[in-house]
C-alpha cells in the first residue's frame, strides 16, 4: 500500500494519484504531487476593471452608476471608497459608503485610486 498524504481541504485518507496530479475522491480537490509548488496557486487575485491588483485597505472610485435592488438609491460614477475589504463570492468588495451605509461590491466595476 502506498503512502499519499491526506487530502490537504478535508484532511481525508482515500487520496489516489492521477498522472502527477493527487486527488480526494471525498470533495474533488486536485493538488500537484510535488508538494507546496503550486499552493500559491489557489490564492485569489482581485483586479478593479483596469486590471489593477486590489488589496485590503484601498480606496477605490465607482466606474459605473450602480443602482441599489429595494431602493431608490443610486451609487453614482466617482463615487470614492475608502478601506476597502476583498471577499469571496459574486460581490467581492465590502465596504461602507458615505450617505448610503454598508454594501457589497463587484470589482468589475471599480477602479483603483
Amino acid at each position: 500500500m502506498s503512502t499519499l498524504p491526506p487530502c490537504p481541504k478535508c484532511n481525508s485518507e482515500y487520496t489516489y494519484e492521477d498522472g502527477a496530479q493527487l486527488i480526494c475522491p471525498e470533495c474533488a480537490h486536485e493538488w500537484s504531487a510535488n508538494g507546496d509548488a503550486d499552493e500559491a496557486s489557489d490564492v485569489k487575485v482581485y483586479k478593479d476593471s483596469a486590471g489593477t491588483v486590489l488589496n485590503d485597505g484601498d480606496t477605490i472610485t465607482v466606474i459605473k452608476d450602480l443602482k441599489i435592488k429595494g431602493t431608490s438609491l443610486v451609487v453614482k460614477v466617482g463615487t470614492k471608497v475608502k478601506n476597502i475589504r476583498l471577499c469571496d463570492g459574486d460581490h467581492d468588495i465590502d465596504c461602507k459608503i458615505d450617505g448610503i451605509g454598508p454594501m457589497k461590491l463587484k470589482s468589475e466595476f471599480v477602479r483603483k485610486v
